[in-house]
């Protein structure tokens, strides 16, 4: 084999490898960005294409209630548009590939409410208050 197609092969081979791992990247980044709140906190994930009004209704909820949610350790995993982590993330909760849902994640990495419009904070805060684990905060002496 002359060295010009050696070297044609070999680059190839690199650049197919390469490709799958980049492939790769971004679908366990999407999956981790869920998994590293596991035990710690829950999650409200909002899914929408960019120019989807409710994702920003659902923003402002969250914002507005912004004190009770960091008291429940609620924090916010935005999956928005249709790059490959918001598929990702779309896929690993069941969600359709397109429009919006808001997916409450407990703690336990589980979804435990999902809704195709914005959920109101008053909703989204007293499904967290019946979850066994918040319950069981709240009944703690606090120090």
């Amino acid at each position: 084999m002359p060295p010009s197609s050696l070297f044609a092969s070999l680059f190839a081979s690199l650049l197919a490898g390469a490709l799958l791992l980049a492939a790769a990247v971004p679908a366990a980044s999407a999956g981790s960005d869920l998994d590293r709140y596991r035990w710690k906190s829950r999650v409200l994930v909002i899914a929408a294409a960019a120019d989807d009004p409710r994702a920003a209704a659902q923003m402002r909820i969250a914002e507005a209630a912004a004190p009770a949610m960091r008291e429940r350790d609620l924090v916010v995993v935005r999956a928005i548009g249709e790059g490959r982590e918001a598929a990702a993330l779309r896929r690993r909760l069941g969600l359709p590939a397109t429009g919006f849902r808001a997916v409450l994640v407990g703690k336990d990495g589980g979804a435990k409410l999902t809704a195709a419009e914005p959920i109101p904070a008053e909703r989204l805060l007293a499904t967290i208050d019946a979850m066994p684990m918040r319950r069981e905060k709240a009944a703690r002496p606090r120090n």
